[in-house]
């Protein structure tokens, strides 16, 4: 029986380097990890954003991670034990990230499919969401009431 690839979280992704301790970022809140990961890759340092921009962003799940975009064409994996963003690369302070009601459900509905690359999802009440529900409308067979004088 092959492996269960759960959906992947921040934590899960932006670990410390392999030649540290795996638990040295233990104590990193889940949306901070990200600017230590790149802090480690890009050999600079990347400071966490100062404040809320009062902005909130819908969580979505693109190939088995958990993502969120910037308005400036980024994304990062996010964590809903974290529900904030910040982007590391246009500087964009923190954002509320919205995740949906029962995660535990999502990320399990997500394991039905057994390629973790095509397992994606996106929040109903996102405007960005490519397929948005149906909502139903007037029966366009249905005949007026003929009104009489």
């Amino acid at each position: 029986m092959p492996a269960v690839i759960p959906v992947v979280r921040a934590e899960a992704f932006y670990l410390p380097p392999p030649s540290e301790p795996a638990d040295l970022w233990a104590d990193v809140p889940a949306a901070e990890r990200v600017y230590r990961w790149m802090e480690y890759r890009m050999q600079r340092r990347v400071p966490l954003p100062e404040g809320d921009t009062g902005d909130s962003y819908f969580a979505r799940i693109n190939q088995n991670r958990w993502v969120a975009d910037c308005v400036c064409g980024s994304a990062q994996i996010v964590s809903p034990t974290d529900p904030r963003y910040g982007c590391t690369e246009c500087g964009w302070g923190w954002c509320v990230l919205i995740f949906p009601e029962d995660v535990a459900a999502v990320e399990a509905e997500m394991l039905l499919t057994a390629k973790p690359y095509l397992r994606n999802w996106w929040h109903p009440d996102d405007p960005a969401n490519p397929v948005q529900p149906v909502v139903p409308g007037p029966d366009p067979v249905a005949t007026p009431t003929e009104v009489t004088p």
